[in-house]
């Protein structure tokens, strides 16, 4: 059989990671199918941040006019003490980091980034790349009877053969566990409310007014427990992000409802203003997750089986990076195997670990890091994170220059998509 540039990829997964990966395989010639357990492709209720490595991605698969409708630009990054609101420390985002990096930090309703990936991959106008997209389809099994060309079959029976399969399938892949990958997950004992509130409400309320004059991303510290939260839709909501311990429900059932009331009673002893923000929530607007994570393992690889985002390298989200991860995994994979014939996939799968499992695992580990670094007690230590803090250098063992630069090279000769928009 003659060498094909043009073979063909199955993409487990339909999230933000599974359709980056999509679109950017096609636009570099391949066939691509996605293949999505839910009967429709869609994203939770909640906000996303992009900081400049995963805006960096985006842009660079022509998307930037789309990306501007739905965008919400913080202004600056507010470090917050839990028991008066004081400031700890401020830094400017918006233009400073466009000018610093190439690539903006913005925030997004998840829903709506999910929305401009999909609509790119479909293209309703037919003058683009079109990715075909199979929903309703639960993979149960994989078929590697041929090697070269493995299958996966859904729960109805339908089959997916494709030159290589990709799990971009989440934290708890079938994809991995059907190729038999190690099993690396662990729980941190830690559980995170995620709410919206009416930007309104928010606004209204003098005692809250101050998170509506200027759009910031706001990172609250505390004993034991911490809060996010920035504005999304251009003021629309307010994005909310509350890391408690968790309870021993919420680890068995991995994630549930929950109530403004319970959100807000969590943070009782905090600064006034916290409670009174919490509870300006819709409860049908709050859930609560288990935060579990994957242990750092640079196997990403088994065959023409390989895995992206959180299939691989699920972290907590104390670095704000686990879908920018997942975006750079999609655009490294995408370069690697759209530089080569089918015959040389099994090589660029290689180059693909070689170049991102590294790199996403010092990511895992500096967000596990934090874990311990934003609870700590008030204290010696507590002071001396502080004093971290101001100055802005990095909370773990990473940069910001580091991180938001993006994925390093191994390949001189190559110009990638993480670099060509900085230069």
């Amino acid at each position: 059989m003659a060498a094909s540039q043009s073979f063909e990829v199955v993409v487990v997964g339909g999230g933000l990671g599974g359709l980056c990966a999509a679109l950017s395989l096609r636009q570099r010639g391949l066939r691509v199918t996605v293949v999505e357990a839910a009967p429709a492709l869609g994203e939770i209720g909640a906000g996303i941040q992009t900081a400049p490595n995963a805006s960096r991605i985006l842009i660079g698969l022509g998307l930037r006019a789309r990306l501007e409708q739905v965008r919400t630009e913080p202004q600056d990054q507010v470090r917050r003490r839990w028991a008066d609101g004081s400031i700890i420390a401020q830094l400017e985002l918006g233009g400073r980091v466009t000018d610093q990096y190439g690539a903006p930090y913005w925030h997004y309703h998840r829903a709506d980034l999910h929305g401009v990936l999909l609509d790119a991959c479909l293209d309703p106008d037919g003058i683009g790349p079109v990715v075909r997209v199979a929903t309703g389809a639960r993979v149960v099994d994989l078929d590697r009877t041929v090697p070269d060309r493995p299958a996966v079959i859904a729960a109805d029976g339908r089959r997916f053969t494709g030159d290589l399969v990709i799990g971009a399938d989440g934290i708890r892949s079938s994809v991995r566990d059907l190729a038999g990958f190690d099993d690396t997950l662990a729980f941190s004992g830690e559980m995170a409310y995620r709410a919206l509130i009416s930007g309104d409400l928010i606004a209204q309320d003098p005692a809250t007014r101050f998170l509506s004059d200027r759009y910031h991303s706001t990172i609250w510290y505390g004993p034991n427990k911490h809060l996010v939260h920035y504005m999304i839709r251009g003021g629309e909501y307010l994005n909310v992000v509350a890391i408690v311990p968790c309870t021993e429900t919420v680890e068995k059932d991995w994630s549930g409802p929950a109530t403004a009331a319970e959100l807000a009673a969590e943070y009782h002893d905090w600064d006034d203003r916290v409670p009174t923000m919490l509870a300006k929530a819709k409860d049908e607007d709050v859930s609560v997750w288990a935060m579990y994570r994957r242990r750092r393992d640079p196997v990403w690889v088994d065959g023409r089986v390989a895995l992206l985002g959180d299939a691989c390298h699920a972290m907590l989200p104390y670095q704000a990076q686990g879908a920018s991860q997942a975006m750079e995994d999609a655009a490294v994979l995408a370069e690697e195997l759209g530089r080569v014939t089918r015959d040389g996939i099994d090589g660029a799968l290689v180059r693909y670990v070689d170049r991102r499992a590294k790199h996403a695992g010092m990511v895992q580990d500096a967000s596990l890091q934090n874990m311990d670094f934003y609870h700590l007690p008030d204290g010696p230590e507590q002071r001396e994170r502080d004093e971290k803090l101001r100055r802005f250098d990095g909370e773990s063992d990473v940069s910001y220059d580091w991180l938001w630069n993006g994925s390093p090279l191994t390949d001189p000769d190559t110009e990638s998509i993480h670099y060509q928009f900085a230069r």
